[in-house]
């Protein structure tokens, strides 16, 4: 699946999911800052490989592979960010759930 990942393409999901992390982080924190610069990076990153692979899987959009940023890439990264988020978050709330008990 990611035999032919060029360097070309590995700087266009850097840049989208940059620019996915920051839209997630302030739709989540409804705060201009959002998560915060490094947070907002890390998970728009994470988001962009999840998004991407997830968009791949299901062979969704499978003739836009061309080094070009665009809306599947944006929505792959956004939606992809926002599950790292949800899975984050439930993670945390399971741990200190635990330590009451």
């Amino acid at each position: 699946m990611f035999d032919d990942l060029t360097i070309g393409q590995l700087i266009v999901w850097l840049i989208v999911g940059a620019v996915a992390g920051n839209l997630v982080g302030r739709l989540v924190t409804l705060k201009k800052e959002g998560l915060g610069r490094w947070t907002n990076l890390g998970v728009g990153m994470g988001g962009a490989l999840i998004g991407g692979f997830i968009f791949n899987v299901f062979d969704i959009a499978p003739e836009l592979g061309q080094i070009k940023i665009t809306v599947k890439d944006l929505v792959a990264a956004f939606l992809g960010a926002l599950l790292l988020i949800v899975v984050w978050r439930a993670v945390h709330w399971y741990r200190g759930r635990n330590k009451t008990l």
